[in-house]
């Protein structure tokens, strides 16, 4: 697996990230475990985790995965604002939640340091300047090394890199937002300011819940029970059937379906290497259920799509542009 620098970091992370928001839930110890050793001796040394995934459960799994393991080798991301249990307090991107989260971080992962430390969310209820400040003191004082933001909009985005510049705190390295061939609206905003930024871009859902799997096919009916798209569905997720079974998805998997046949490849795999080979994308971030999935996900970083192969995903994945991404253009 080839490695790629975090943002302008001079740290080198796998190609691929492995996502741990499985554990605990959809997979039993045991499974996360196989999971972990397969992608460890694929040559991966990033995994993604949460505060929030499992209750905590998750970090607890991966760190006891780390326990033999040599820690040096690994780079380890965890997030932090979801709430943890019905204090009022234990939620948000304050000082107080920050410094109560990371040492609950600490202790359940069994580290020392946090390397990538990221925000969950954008948090409207609490100063921008006391969450980057809190921050910077993390990373003043050794228990994270770098930090990072997901799920913020250009302008949150932005907002952060301008203040931490002026008041010479320490500055996002990453962005994990959503991105895949149906869900491109990254590219409108949010990826350019990366590039621009010199951040990292850590793609979350970059199969689509399955979508983009193989799994599901223009003569279907309805998601298959049990699946995520299924239990989508049925919890509101935004990943639900009603929200991608229509002409634009079916095209896309269309053409993925003919692509991976031509090259003896999955559908998953054409799509992951997508994601791969577009301009300013440094890692997508692969969760599985089940250890086939993750094995089949591993195989897409050892191919590359043509030029004209990667130009036929980008037209039939293309929609329309509102304003006033509509009326801008690069000049060439």
């Amino acid at each position: 697996m080839k490695l790629k620098f975090l943002g302008n970091t001079g740290v080198k992370v796998s190609e691929l990230c492995l996502g741990c928001m499985t554990f605990g839930r959809e997979s039993t110890k045991e499974v996360s475990f196989q999971m972990m050793d397969l992608f460890y001796e694929q040559g991966g040394n990033f995994f993604d985790t949460a505060d929030v995934y499992s209750r905590g459960i998750s970090e607890t799994i991966l760190g006891e995965w780390l326990k033999d393991k040599p820690r040096e080798e690994m780079v380890i991301a965890t997030k932090v604002r979801g709430a943890m249990s019905d204090d009022p307090n234990d939620v948000g991107l304050s000082r107080k939640h920050i410094y109560h989260a990371v040492d609950a971080s600490l202790k359940r992962l069994g580290i020392d340091y946090i390397d990538l430390y990221q925000v969950h969310l954008w948090d409207s209820a609490t100063p921008m300047e006391e969450t980057l400040s809190t921050l910077n003191d993390l990373v003043r004082s050794g228990k994270v090394r770098y930090i990072g933001a997901s799920n913020f909009s250009g302008w949150q985005l932005q907002k952060a890199i301008g203040l931490s510049k002026q008041h010479a705190w320490e500055g996002f390295v990453s962005l994990q937002p959503l991105y895949n061939l149906l869900d491109r609206e990254l590219e409108w905003e949010l990826l350019p300011l990366c590039r621009d930024a010199g951040l990292a871009t850590l793609i979350w859902s970059p199969l689509r819940g399955g979508w983009l799997s193989g799994k599901y096919q223009r003569s279907m009916q309805a998601p298959p029970e049990n699946s995520r798209v299924e239990q989508a569905s049925r919890e509101g997720w935004s990943e639900s059937w009603d929200t991608y079974a229509n002409e634009h998805t079916w095209q896309i998997i269309d053409t993925l379906q003919f692509i991976a046949s031509d090259l003896n490849r999955s559908v998953a795999q054409v799509a992951l290497r997508w994601v791969m080979q577009r301009p300013g994308v440094t890692a997508p971030i692969i969760g599985a259920r089940k250890l086939e999935h993750l094995e089949d996900n591993l195989g897409a970083s050892d191919f590359e799509l043509s030029e004209s192969q990667m130009a036929e995903l980008n037209r039939v994945s293309e929609k329309p542009k509102p304003y006033p991404y509509s009326v801008i253009s690069d000049r060439t």
